[in-house]
């Protein structure tokens, strides 16, 4: 593809065109922001990156997995239906939607750190003001604006892989499975202790509370070095790249840094150009299924908890049962949780980073493809296994199973999404890959909480079959991205130091 002109009369265009760098003399050495980050290495910067932005992973996973342990108490106060409560989940992730393709957008031409810093202010002030939602109405549009919010934490994954070398990006960014997981464990156990004594919307305002904190350290994230280049300005790429080397006690490699600005960014067409169509529309699949089979486990996972829709649910009556409660026949049916679904939550979730190990040792020997590809089938096969009659005990196995794979499944497509793509392009590759992602999150809720009570096995039929195309189309992905550098444009064809793509 042809490099576009430079709009010298944007506005953009114009504040970063001063800020580069002069051309180096001729002869002299250069270096690259990629050829930079690998020769700095690993070290200590990106250790407090890990835990800063790990820490992001925290409060949105909160964020999110609030509605799962919130939607007993609110189907109890306003007397929802199955329906209603469903719509709750699936407008917070239609925010999400919405507001993902606008931030990536945003972030492909204003920089990753400002619009991270954005949507936290944003999902933190929404967030607050959803604990004082005087009805049912409010609660629905307020969750919308906090799912706007958190959609912009994904730009937190991408600063994160564009600083780090290329062999430890499939070991490190798996980890942060870990702060989800501790997201998830969290609200769940104060959940469990805040939801009996004083109300779900005091655990609302305490679960806003580590997303008002980060936004006070945020000053010590870098803006991407990656970004800086691809927008001309290398002297403030050099300067982050001194004080990496500087944290890491390394050195940088010699010469000048040179890149010249890239083609034009966050162009959506670009996406669906002929040497990435076939990739994009394949990971759009991925995404949307992946998010369609996580959310459905965990909203799946709350109604077998809530009501009771395991296999002794599913037998009908003897003549001899006793008569059936009005309270069980009604649409707006109540059953808070109890200890004792607490404990099977915090048992299911844990096995979020159950597979870890082997997910890492997958994507980075059998490659980010053949990874996903296996992972993605266990889960159709597991979501099958639901409808065997077993224990408690086996339930909250199979359960604890099923959290793993989607887990894994989400690892291996984060990472893979965000290496596909060049620079130029990453932000809204993963902007669009998360839209539809929560296009899959917002369907679940309808099949968690409405198809699943009136066919069980239907339900989980449905799941496996989209895990099964996801599985598919992982495999017969174009490219295997294990052991490539991050790229930096698109290029045109027959370039060989851009993606070349189909």
């Amino acid at each position: 593809m042809a490099t576009a002109p430079k709009e010298a009369a944007n506005t953009i265009a114009l504040e970063e065109i001063h800020t580069e760098g002069p051309e180096p003399p001729k002869g002299q050495k250069t270096f690259t922001v990629e050829e930079a980050v690998e020769t700095i290495g690993f070290g200590r910067f990106h250790i407090a990156l890990f835990l800063i932005m790990g820490s992001t992973v925290v409060a949105e996973a909160m964020e999110i997995m609030l509605i799962a342990v919130v939607s007993p108490l609110i189907r109890c106060e306003w007397q929802l239906q199955d329906w209603q409560v469903a719509l709750v989940t699936t407008m917070v992730f239609f925010g999400y939607m919405v507001f993902s393709i606008v931030l990536g957008l945003l972030a492909d031409r204003y920089g990753r750190w400002k619009i991270l810093l954005l949507s936290f202010l944003w999902g933190a002030y929404f967030s607050l003001l959803t604990s004082f939602a005087p009805s049912y109405i409010w609660f629905v549009f307020l969750r919308t604006m906090v799912g706007g919010g958190v959609s912009g934490h994904a730009q937190g994954l991408i600063i994160k892989t564009e600083f780090l070398p290329t062999k430890y990006r499939g070991y490190m960014l798996p980890l942060s499975q870990v702060f989800w997981l501790a997201g998830s464990l969290l609200i769940i156990g104060l959940a469990s202790v805040v939801n009996p004594t004083i109300g779900w919307r005091w655990l609302i305002r305490i679960a806003s509370i580590p997303g008002i904190i980060l936004i006070m350290v945020f000053k010590f994230i870098p803006e991407s070095a990656r970004y800086n280049v691809s927008t001309g300005n290398n002297v403030a790429a050099l300067a982050t790249l001194q004080r990496i080397a500087k944290m890491n006690r390394a050195t940088m490699p010699e010469g000048a840094l040179q890149e010249p600005p890239k083609e034009r960014r966050g162009r959506f067409k670009d996406l669906l150009h002929p040497k990435y169509l076939r990739t994009t529309l394949q990971i759009w699949i991925i995404w949307l299924g992946i998010a369609f089979a996580y959310y459905g486990v965990i909203l799946a996972s709350a109604e077998l908890l809530e009501r009771d829709l395991g296999c002794t649910s599913r037998t009908p009556p003897s003549e001899n049962a006793g008569p059936v409660s009005e309270e069980s026949r009604s649409p707006c049916y109540c059953h808070p949780f109890g200890p004792s679904a607490y404990r099977t939550m915090i048992i299911s979730t844990a096995g979020e980073i159950a597979l870890n190990p082997l997910n890492i040792l997958g994507i980075n020997f059998l490659g980010r493809r053949l990874s996903l590809c296996i992972t993605m089938g266990c889960t159709a096969l597991f979501f099958l296994l639901l409808n065997v009659c077993t224990s408690s005990a086996g339930m909250t196995g199979f359960l604890f199973m099923l959290r793993a794979l989607v887990s894994a499944n989400f690892n291996t497509i984060y990472i893979y999404t965000a290496e596909v793509y060049p620079t130029t392009m990453r932000a809204l590759g993963m902007g669009t890959s998360g839209s539809l992602c929560r296009v899959g999150a917002m369907v679940a809720p309808f099949i968690s909480q409405v198809l699943m009570s009136a066919s069980f096995l239907g339900a989980l039929c449905l799941f496996s079959s989209v895990c099964v195309v996801c599985a598919i189309s992982a495999f017969t992905l174009p490219i295997e991205t294990k052991g490539r550098a991050l790229q930096v444009c698109m290029g045109s064809p027959g370039a060989s130091p851009c993606l070349q793509a189909t």
